[in-house]
């Protein structure tokens, strides 16, 4: 009998030590292992992004709308002959996704370098012609006469509207909705750059 305590108390030694050698070989190796934490500041923009972002086609950042009375007069023998009309229209100012660069994104970082094309006219068909009006009509007219009137005034409404002033207000405002995308994308420092017009 003391035997057998005798041997159980042994093993209840070993055991012991045993767990203290375990506890102390586990506090060590945790002293030694290193634990740390590093930050890629580098975010990319994907494929899947840059095709999300083209796709969204014409983009316009100005609208004019525009007004003008275009006239024509034809001398006649006894009388002349006068056509008078008022032309409705609006110019969009904006770009073209289809027509950015296959580089147009560079990134570095948490920067990123936007090159956009130049700010140009939206749609050539921009005066609506449901809205003109004859505001004086006297002798007869062709459809060729009513045809180069239309262009008159499509050149006037051109001349009004692609001004240096509105296009750098398209410009500007292009600037900030690209810059707001971009850093809403997670990008802090945002250079955008406009192909010469």
């Amino acid at each position: 009998m003391k035997e057998q305590a005798k041997q159980y108390k042994t093993l209840i030694l070993i055991a012991c030590v045993a767990a203290v050698a375990a506890v102390a070989w586990f506090v060590h190796s945790l002293s030694q292992s290193e634990v740390s934490v590093g930050v890629d500041d580098r975010i990319n923009i994907t494929p899947e992004q840059i095709e999300s972002i083209k796709a969204i086609g014409q983009w316009e950042f100005l609208s004019i709308a525009d007004e003008d009375m275009v006239d024509t007069t034809r001398k006649g023998f006894f009388s002349d002959d006068h056509l008078v009309r008022i032309y409705y229209g609006t110019v969009r100012l904006g770009i073209d996704m289809n027509d950015v660069q296959p580089d147009w994104l560079q990134v570095e970082g948490d920067s990123i370098l936007v090159q956009l094309p130049a700010i140009g006219l939206l749609d050539d068909n921009f005066i609506d012609e449901a809205r003109t009006k004859s505001f004086h009509e006297s002798g007869r007219w062709k459809g060729a006469d009513r045809e180069a009137l239309y262009h008159k005034a499509r050149q006037r409404m051109l001349d009004h509207c692609l001004t240096k002033k509105n296009l750098k207000t398209a410009r500007q405002n292009g600037d900030a909705q690209f810059r707001n995308m971009m850093r809403a994308m997670g990008y802090n420092h945002v250079v955008i750059r406009w192909d010469q017009e």
